[in-house]
């Protein structure tokens, strides 16, 4: 019956997602581990706010980025000092009552994550802030983003939101669970782009390997900042340990290019400027 809708041409079906099949591995893949991670917290500070959910999923890939396995899931709840806000049970589905008694064993969550070689989350610069502070072995841990490290408006996707992402696939599943929001990412990622036709794990690879760099243009001409905003460039706030000053992030490629701009148009003279290379180990991290 859903297939004949579809081939109507009149109609769109939604399918509940269900967690992917083992595909077997041709003789000789180099297999590797990935983990992909959600995290549910009591706002959005991960200085001063918790985790009060975290789900971890571990998967299979191959150097191709093809998946190949989607193994048993970790999740585990945890009771925060203060009661969770009307706000966060309404956004998470998470209430005081589910949390209650229960606390997260960072050493269980190490333990858990030693044989990944790569971390993935869909908003990465929250995730792994949380996760750091939970454990410090997920400093060491490449990481990539399935929301910033896929072209998903080149592949004619004008959203980037995870629920947005699975509908447009022609899933629906129930978003209040952080494990099933992991395994929803990484169906998107095992599928083929619906423009590139390669799999999003595939994009998400490439572009977590490509080394990018952070420009500070500090002390810059303050009568030139909307130059600066124009190109690109943010704000450094004072609460980081990094300068008070505007900044990009620009591909290795274009390193040399931004420099030699802020030298001609910005400072109009030869400056030392403050560059740091960006890779998967320190990127979507305060130590960058």
């Amino acid at each position: 019956m859903a297939d004949a809708l579809l081939e109507s041409g009149n109609y769109r079906i939604q399918r509940r997602l269900r967690r992917r099949p083992m595909v077997e591995a041709p003789p000789g893949t180099e297999l590797k581990q990935a983990l992909f991670v959600d995290v549910e917290t009591t706002g959005l500070d991960h200085q001063s706010d918790e985790i009060i959910e975290l789900a971890m999923v571990p998967f299979t890939y191959g150097p191709d980025g093809q998946i190949y396995e989607v193994k048993e899931p970790f999740q585990r709840f945890h009771q925060p000092a203060k009661p969770i806000s009307a706000e966060i049970t309404r956004l998470t589905g998470i209430t005081d009552e589910m949390v209650a008694g229960h606390t997260i064993d960072s050493g269980e969550v190490e333990a858990f994550a030693q044989d990944a070689v790569l971390i993935v989350a869909h908003n990465a610069g929250f995730d792994r802030r949380f996760m750091e502070k939970l454990t410090p072995g997920f400093a060491l841990k490449g990481w990539a983003c399935s929301q910033s490290q896929i072209d998903w408006a080149g592949e004619g996707i004008e959203g980037t939101r995870l629920s947005y992402l699975v509908a447009g696939a022609g899933y629906f599943y129930d978003k209040h669970r952080a494990v099933n929001d992991c395994l929803a990412a990484i169906e998107l990622l095992a599928s083929p782009l619906p423009v590139s036709a390669t799999t999003g794990m595939s994009k998400l690879l490439e572009n977590a390997r490509k080394p990018t760099w952070r420009i500070w243009a500090e002390n810059s001409p303050f009568d030139l900042k909307d130059v600066l905003k124009a190109r690109g460039y943010r704000w450094n706030p004072d609460d980081t340990p990094f300068p008070k000053a505007w900044f990009i992030d620009v591909a290795d490629e274009h390193r040399e290019a931004e420099l030699s701009f802020l030298q001609k148009e910005i400072y109009q003279r030869e400056v030392q400027l403050l560059t740091r290379k960006i890779d998967a180990f320190n990127r979507f991290s305060d130590r960058v």
